[in-house]
């Protein structure tokens, strides 16, 4: 510590209560937030801080504060090779210089006038929780702070801790320039019967319309460092209602022991199995944040913690992804139009309403697509869109696939588009949060239909046109695999040069024939005599994606024709009846046993393209029962397919009825199981997944349905057969991938936009499995 009598002055501490959202500059983001909230009359418990001025003067008074500017300023420029060693050196020259005697007694003094609690001591680093950028977890925190000693010595290591090796390399990331200082805030801690996060708008979709809450037992750093599974609550913003529950499973909880020490105390399954809070509890915390929100006037990541007689604040700080912003076209923009956000992105162009597929040659280049719905005949128009938007459908319904993989914003559900905006009415998609709004509202000139980074966290940015290459050695390695859902040859070389994407885990048979065949129906192209141009065209289309992803394996999916999307078709109403109920109709395994042409000339194309490309393997779709499976393996057999050596039988799990007949489809030589959560969680929950007006209700976290895909893995494991799922939950549900990581999943195969997103939430799931092996058992159990 250093020895100097220069003596700074009294107004260097400041009580949390005398401290705005202006002071900002002086005493960090996180301090200016909390005595904000404070003088709102939020439950914030106590505290005081010191500002960057402290920090300065303590340098200055040690006479290291000019080498430590200078010093930062190498680092910055430093390369990798050297940064560790300038900063630690940086960090040690904090050290030593410590904190002048007279901070040290003022510190001291206005810790015992709090009554000597308990303290967390946090970095508040200027620029720090800032609407564009956190620093989250970059500079030190400490909890549990019990004594004198202790609180100066935690300081000091806060200040220290500005020259750490990632904080130094993302101020310059991030264009940070000149002197850095911080901070140091001292609050009094909750002793907290559980805690966690609440955000005001959805972190992984974008959503606005959803406060987003995660509680655990004990303290709230079990949330913050992923070491339990949290639950996980969405409350609905209207009428403040929640909309779904999914109740984390929690092997301990940190408390505050006698001594005033954080204890690490097991849980015992029930209570640990339990949901945290009751109904009032989730929409107490939900209102809490609510009002922040309110307060601020913009999204806001809220940390709280319950003493089991009190709510509090413990942190705010707005969520730093433009989630509600709409830059250019000068103020608040009005919302035309409120859908499902299907593909994230944010486009501004002129609008074009189609009503059928027909009509497609009037879309002309820039223009957004207003439509009633799309099938598959619409690919070709859909491929020139500058963004889609749509009456009907559901996150999961054609519009929606076909835009996520060309790379697209789409809105669909919204009922009423193609009656409320017309032609050359210039509109903003936003994708992210499912509105059209009015005038363009991206950064481009005005008329300008471009494609910005999309209102959405970084977990679901779309993928950009020209991705960098990145050696696959430089991508880590997961022991869950990560395959992509594809159905157009002109992306395949694109997606393919990806880093971390190990193969095609679906390839839509029925997008690809709908391109190949120019629109007109399979069925129509037999009637006409064409069987030679359907395999040609569709073995060329194969073999593009095939030779892209080569030796990795591409698993196609054959054809599962629905009437209510082919039989707008060229030729369709001849070939499609017209049904009540189109999702449990004739499709499928059982539509190849009455009308086997089409199914025979795919097993044709799929032959020829084995033939340079032994990656491609076959699944079928939509098998209800087993005499289905094995008529359809023996068309397999007797076709060309049949007999090349190394080809893989799949199936696609999505009707209910396979988590009972699993074992007998691997005894009839099944290779393999693709779980298709879309179909099977309509399936299970009786729910068109298209309906905008029952989107609520299609839920793929339902007990019931994460029950059968567990039961779908555990007998595919049982048996010998690898598994995988093809469907939107782990990129909509982030916590959907430890789901299957816990249940061991050997892939999960998503949209190419969401590879990055769900490769890192597969890490941090299979870091999680590896540390509870790790822990073992909570002491006492079984």
């Amino acid at each position: 510590m250093s020895t100097t009598t220069e003596r700074p002055t009294a107004s260097a501490v400041r009580p949390l209560t005398a401290v705005r959202a202006t002071d900002a500059d002086d005493v960090g983001g996180k301090a200016a937030h909390l005595g904000e909230l404070i003088a709102a009359g939020f439950p914030v418990p106590d505290g005081f801080v010191l500002p960057a001025e402290a920090y300065r003067a303590a340098m200055d008074a040690a006479g290291v504060r000019a080498a430590l500017a200078a010093g930062h300023d190498e680092a910055r420029a430093a390369p990798p090779d050297r940064l560790a060693e300038l900063c630690a050196a940086l960090a040690g020259q904090v050290r030593a210089a410590g904190m002048p005697p007279a901070l040290e007694e003022h510190v001291r003094a206005t810790w015992e006038g709090l009554g000597r609690p308990v303290v967390a001591v946090r970095s508040s680093a200027v620029g720090e929780d800032g609407a564009q950028a956190s620093f989250a977890g970059m500079n030190a925190s400490f909890t549990t702070v019990r004594t004198a000693d202790e609180l100066v010595r935690r300081i000091v290591d806060c200040w220290a801790s500005l020259f750490g090796e990632r904080v130094v390399a993302y101020r310059a990331a991030r264009g940070y320039t000149g002197e850095p200082a911080i901070a140091v805030v001292v609050q009094t801690m909750v002793p907290a019967r559980c805690a966690g996060v609440a955000f005001t708008a959805d972190p992984r979709t974008g959503e606005r319309g959803v406060v987003l809450i995660e509680a655990a037992l004990g303290q709230g750093e079990v949330v913050v460092g992923g070491t339990v599974e949290p639950d996980t609550y969405e409350v609905a913003v209207d009428g403040l209602r929640l909309r779904s529950m999914r109740v984390g499973v929690q092997t301990h909880e940190v408390v505050r022991g006698p001594d005033g020490a954080d204890v690490r105390v097991p849980l015992d399954p029930e209570r640990g199995a339990a949901p945290v809070l009751s109904l009032d509890g989730i929409l107490e915390v939900a209102a809490l944040a609510r009002r922040v929100e309110e307060h601020y006037g913009r999204p806001q990541d809220v940390e709280w913690a319950h003493d089991g007689e009190q709510l509090w604040l413990v942190q705010a700080r707005p969520i730093t992804t433009a989630l509600e912003e709409r830059p250019g076209g000068g103020g608040p923009a009005a919302v035309l139009l409120r859908g499902l956000p299907a593909t994230p992105g944010r486009v501004a162009g002129p609008v074009r309403v189609l009503h059928t597929p027909d009509q497609g040659a009037a879309l002309q280049p820039g223009e957004v697509l207003v439509a009633p719905l799309t099938n598959p005949d619409w690919l070709p128009t859909l491929r020139r869109a500058a963004a889609i938007v749509t009456d009907t459908g559901g996150a999961t319904c054609h519009a929606a696939i076909a835009a996520r993989e060309l790379g697209v914003p789409c809105v669909v559900g919204t009922r009423r588009a193609t009656t409320t905006v017309t032609d050359g009415r210039v509109v903003t998609v936003d994708g992210s949060t499912g509105e059209v709004l009015d005038g363009d509202r991206t950064t481009a000139p005005a008329g300008a239909a471009v494609a910005t980074v999309p209102a959405a966290p970084v977990a679901i940015r779309a993928t950009p046109a020209a991705p960098a290459q990145v050696a696959p050695a430089e991508v880590a390695a997961l022991g869950t695999e990560v395959h992509v859902n594809l159905a157009l040859p002109e992306a395949a070389e694109r997606v393919a040069a990806r880093p971390g994407i190990d193969g095609v885990g679906l390839l839509r048979a029925e997008f690809l024939l709908t391109a190949a065949l120019g629109g007109v129906h399979p069925r129509e192209v037999v009637a006409r005599g064409e069987q030679v141009r359907f395999v040609d065209r569709v073995a060329a289309a194969v073999t593009t994606i095939a030779k892209a992803f080569a030796p990795r394996p591409v698993i196609y999916r054959t054809t599962d024709l629905r009437s209510n999307e082919f039989r707008g078709l060229t030729g369709g109403e001849l070939h499609e009846p017209v049904e009540s109920n189109p999702m449990i109709g004739f499709r499928g395994a059982y539509r190849y046993l009455r009308e086997p042409q089409v199914f025979g000339l795919e097993l044709r194309a799929l032959a020829r393209v084995r033939e340079r490309s032994p990656n491609l393997h076959l699944m079928l779709p939509f098998v209800r029962t087993r005499w289905e499976l094995e008529a359809c393996l023996e068309l397999v057999d007797a076709s060309p397919l049949g007999g090349q050596r190394g080809l893989q039988r799949w199936l696609t799990a999505e009707v209910p009825s396979v988590v009972h007949r699993l074992p007998e489809y691997i005894g009839c030589g099944i290779d393999g199981v693709s779980i298709g959560s879309n179909d099977l969680t309509q399936l299970m929950l009786g729910v068109d997944r298209d309906s905008e007006r029952c989107a609520e209700v299609y839920d793929e976290g339902d007990a019931a349905v994460v029950d059968a895909i567990e039961r779908i893995i555990a007998t595919a494991r049982r048996h010998g057969v690898p598994s995988s799922l093809c469907g939107q939950a782990p990129t909509r549900r982030p916590q959907y991938a430890e789901l299957l990581v816990r249940a061991g999943i050997d892939a999960v195969s998503v949209d190419p936009h969401a590879v990055d997103a769900v490769r890192a939430a597969i890490g941090r799931a299979e870091r999680r499995v590896l540390l509870d092996a790790a822990l073992g058992p909570p002491s006492g159990s079984r």
